[in-house]
């Protein structure tokens, strides 16, 4: 009796298949899609120029986006993701909240190797807080209300007031309950 199918138990491999089928192969090919995507990412970083005035647009729609309804944190996101294809309109921008923006908060924008970043910086966040990064040609905010300083003003008048609150804080009496009795150490029953 003859195999009709001899040559299909015994292929060789070639040279090529042998390299992609083990994990130094598979490794080598991840490290080359690697290399090329950053070659490509270095190739397309924002410029510094382009970087400050695409995070300025979004720092004006995010206060725009916020000026009468603050959002939660989805809601950021959202806002964020749709201000990378929008622009600002300026009118939208109280002028007040523009100027103070300028005044106490200061963005720096910083160049890393294949993207960069940009952090505002102001008395609530010293160190800076990243309100953004660019890759691949797009700048993606994620800039919130409460990274930035509008509104300054004292908060207190002298040394040892209080701080001065703006809301009414409500301290009336919600009445009694009967069966809520306070809690006393009578001592031990036993003795």
């Amino acid at each position: 009796m003859d195999q009709s199918s001899k040559g299909n138990f015994h292929k060789q491999e070639t040279a090529a298949e042998a390299f992609y089928h083990s994990c130094l192969g598979k490794l080598i090919i991840l490290a080359g899609v690697l290399g090329v995507i950053f070659v490509i990412g270095v190739m397309t970083k924002p410029s510094h120029d382009e970087m400050e005035q695409e995070m300025v647009d979004n720092i004006l729609q995010c206060i725009a986006a916020n000026d009468s309804i603050r959002g939660d944190g989805i809601d950021d996101q959202v806002n964020n993701f749709a201000y990378i294809f929008s622009k600002v309109d300026t009118a939208e921008v109280n002028k007040d909240l523009r100027v103070s923006l300028n005044k106490n908060n200061r963005m720096e924008i910083y160049n890393h190797s294949w993207f960069r970043t940009a952090y505002i910086h102001n008395n609530i966040h010293p160190g800076g807080v990243r309100v953004g990064w660019g890759l691949f040609g797009i700048v993606y905010p994620t800039v919130t209300y409460e990274d930035l300083l509008l509104n300054v003003g004292p908060m207190q008048k002298k040394y040892k007031d209080g701080v001065i609150r703006s809301t009414v804080i409500d301290t009336h009496d919600l009445g009694t309950n009967p069966n809520v009795k306070p809690f006393h150490y009578q001592g031990d029953p036993d003795q």
